[in-house]
């Protein structure tokens, strides 16, 4: 059976089986500059690139699951649209590996800004490599100037009055500064 310009291969379209499909996962709460460098990053690398959005209650996140989803797709789907990469913002509570294989991803993207995020990345690179070796995890850094951002710092620095407009996008300065006053 074949649909126009795809082949229907059991129930599947080949162009969705031949898909490059990655997952980035994070708490983004909230999405900083660096975050949104290694999405655009990602989305040269895939042509489908899911957003996982964890749902991470032991963090106690400042904004909500749905605030969270809803920034994202604002401040990435510019990215989407220029580079024509498929974008899917997907909230997740489960094993990360779980969570790839969910959302049908090859990849894990993997955000670096120092030498100290790789040593916990390469322990969790072998357990979700044990549990699936079908899936790999790319580890890409932010831009220099985008390194050192850290959501957690960015939320300390706006609750002491601090300029947080190199850091986030303006429209999640002000969600930031709206919710810490």
């Amino acid at each position: 059976m074949l649909r126009q310009g795809a082949a229907i291969v059991g129930g599947t379209d080949l162009e969705s089986i031949l898909m490059r499909t990655a997952l980035y996962p994070g708490t983004f709460d909230p999405v900083t500059l660096g975050h949104l460098d290694v999405i655009r990053r990602a989305m040269s690398l895939t042509d489908r690139l899911v957003i996982g959005v964890a749902i991470n209650r032991d963090k106690g996140p400042l904004f909500t699951l749905e605030e969270r989803v809803a920034m994202i797709e604002a401040e990435a789907r510019p990215y989407a649209d220029e580079i024509g990469c498929e974008l899917v913002v997907h909230p997740f509570e489960n094993l990360l590996i779980h969570a790839a294989q969910d959302v049908g991803a090859s990849m894990i993207i993997r955000g670096l800004r120092a030498v100290s995020d790789f040593e916990y990345e390469f322990q969790m690179v072998g357990m979700n490599r044990a549990m699936n070796d079908d899936i790999e995890t790319v580890f890409l850094m932010a831009d220099v100037h985008h390194q050192a951002i850290a959501s957690r710092l960015v939320k300390e620095i706006c609750r002491l009055g601090g300029d947080i407009s190199s850091f986030v996008p303006p429209a999640i300065a002000t969600a930031l500064q709206e919710r810490l006053s």
